[in-house]
């Protein structure tokens, strides 16, 4: 299967991938290699950057100390690659297959890795972690939001952010009492550190979120409505706060 030539791939180079899949510090920038079948190839030290490699397969392909800097691989199988020491700045790995792929600690920090499947959390850092929980509940997706940060907390227990994060997430699902819990936790983390006023506002949003799960009172004075929209309120309050995880040193 021969695919359209990027405008700096070598077309010598992109032949002998196509034909062998051995081709060691090939060429292939920009590179057009949509669905191509490159299982076990040999790319080490390819120049990758900005090819389209998305949905291909490159399963137990060889690609340490390739450039893939920019490159689609969005979507494409990478079960059992090594990827050890290969660039992947800006690399776009959303919902890529990375079931038993072989990658340096933090090389995920710079990629798009977004609903990508086989990435043990042991391969990620704080950072990773928490951003990507970040991203998701930005999108709305808070049980994933949830899962993620919970892994970050796993890895830095006394990083406030995650917990006033995850706290938002389970709110926003109806959780309230475990959002509530995390708040306080959050507070007390930050009342360790000095940071009176935000422990504060954590404490009353612990509070508020609980009152939210109260019923309205028989004379239907819309309290419990009132309690719900100042959970909401805390929450988009707070946000800015959770927020801070974008940062990678952010704790």
């Amino acid at each position: 299967m021969l695919m359209a030539l990027g405008a700096k791939a070598d077309s010598t180079d992109l032949f002998k991938l196509l034909d062998t899949r051995r081709c060691r510090g090939c060429k292939l920038q920009n590179a057009d290699l949509v669905h191509a079948d490159l299982r076990d190839a040999d790319l080490r030290q390819a120049q990758l950057q900005r090819a389209n490699l998305g949905q291909a397969r490159l399963d137990g392909a060889q690609l340490s100390g390739a450039n893939l800097s920019f490159t689609s691989l969005m979507g494409a199988s990478l079960r059992g690659a090594d990827l050890r020491g290969a660039r992947l700045d800006g690399t776009d790995l959303r919902q890529a297959d990375l079931s038993g792929a072989l990658l340096d600690p933090g090389a995920l920090s710079r990629s798009h890795w977004q609903r990508a499947t086989g990435i043990e959390p042991t391969q990620l850092s704080y950072a990773e972690l928490h951003n990507a929980g970040a991203e998701a509940a930005q999108q709305g997706r808070y049980p994933e939001a949830e899962t993620l940060f919970s892994a970050a907390i796993s890895k830095e227990p006394a990083a406030a952010i995650s917990w006033v994060a995850r706290g938002i997430c389970r709110g926003e699902q109806g959780k309230s009492e475990l959002a509530a819990n995390d708040f306080n936790y959050a507070a007390s983390l930050y009342g360790e550190r000095g940071e009176q006023e935000q422990a504060l506002q954590l404490k009353q949003a612990a509070n508020t979120v609980v009152a939210s799960t109260k019923p309205n009172t028989p004379d239907g004075n819309g309290a419990g409505s009132k309690a719900l929209s100042g959970a909401l309120a805390a929450f988009q309050f707070l946000a800015p706060l959770a927020a801070k995880a974008f940062l990678p040193m952010g704790l």
